[in-house]
């Protein structure tokens, strides 16, 4: 097991840690102000969490992790090995929960798979947190999750904690300090750099796979200034607006299901294993 000890380029206890403060930070009905109050009454560690990732996600450093990690070279691992990989790193952020990282990844399955969701929405799910596998290759959390956002353009006043982007370097380059920055009105956002971290990893390990919409659920389940506050509306194109509507309704399961039951990892373990072997090959490049 690995435990990931709070240090200077980890502040928080955990990765989940993280998904908390975005939980509880949209809370179903939140008024405006109690989400600026929410953000001013968040852990000091939260807050310097976002001060890190938005001090150092820069478009330098963003294209940097895309030549390192786009490869797929880091290992072959089968699905469940990946699942079981990332099980070995140990959360401390949630002392009330004794859940293990397969559990988590199950719970968020399960309660797609309740509600009669297709098959590939059920598996992406199953999957969408496993690009977190980069905090054991040895990345900051800062560089693992986190809200994603553009780089190289303006950014919105929607990102949580937005003052500090005053440290990232990016902000003494003026083309990156306007409203499309260095890219066009309407150019889509496949041409459009995000912060690096856990969504962006795992849509190149699923990409050869899963469906179109799975691939936009992975890829932005965590782009929540665009899905939950309509910024950078004007970087879309007509094909993200109409697959970001199952980036949304994937965001409920996503968010809401941590209060669901203690998934039973063996008893379900069969019906996962025929889900993955309908989409998956045996072994992957990760």
């Amino acid at each position: 097991m690995r435990v990931i000890a709070p240090d200077a380029q980890n502040p928080l206890s955990g990765l989940g840690q993280w998904d908390d403060a975005v939980r509880e930070r949209y809370v179903a009905n939140r008024k405006k102000e109690e989400f600026r109050q929410h953000t001013d009454e968040a852990p000091s560690v939260v807050r310097e969490f976002y001060r890190l990732n938005h001090t150092n996600q820069t478009v330098d450093f963003v294209r940097a992790k895309k030549r390192e990690y786009g490869p797929l070279q880091k290992r072959r691992m089968s699905v469940w090995e990946a699942m079981d990989y990332l099980n070995t790193l140990v959360d401390d952020s949630d002392p009330d929960t004794d859940l293990s990282q397969i559990q988590h990844l199950m719970q968020t399955a399960e309660a797609a798979r309740r509600d009669g969701r297709p098959r590939w929405f059920i598996v992406s799910g199953l999957v969408h947190d496993l690009g977190k596998i980069l905090c054991l290759f040895g990345e900051p959390q800062w560089a693992v999750v986190g809200d994603t956002f553009p780089v190289g353009c303006a950014w919105s006043e929607t990102i949580v904690y937005p003052k500090f982007f005053a440290a990232n370097p990016d902000s003494n380059i003026p083309e990156y300090q306007t409203r499309n920055g260095i890219y066009t009105e309407g150019c889509g956002l496949n041409s459009v750099d995000l912060s690096w971290g856990h969504d962006e990893y795992i849509y190149h390990v699923c990409k050869p796979y899963l469906p179109e919409e799975g691939l936009y659920m992975l890829r932005y389940h965590s782009f929540y200034p665009c899905h939950q506050e309509g910024a950078y509306q004007h970087l879309m194109d007509a094909r993200d607006r109409e697959m970001f509507y199952w980036v949304r309704e994937f965001n409920n399961y996503d968010l809401y299901s941590k209060g669901e039951s203690k998934p039973d990892v063996e008893a379900l373990r069969p019906y996962y294993e025929n889900l993955i072997a309908e989409f998956f090959p045996p072994q992957l490049s990760w």
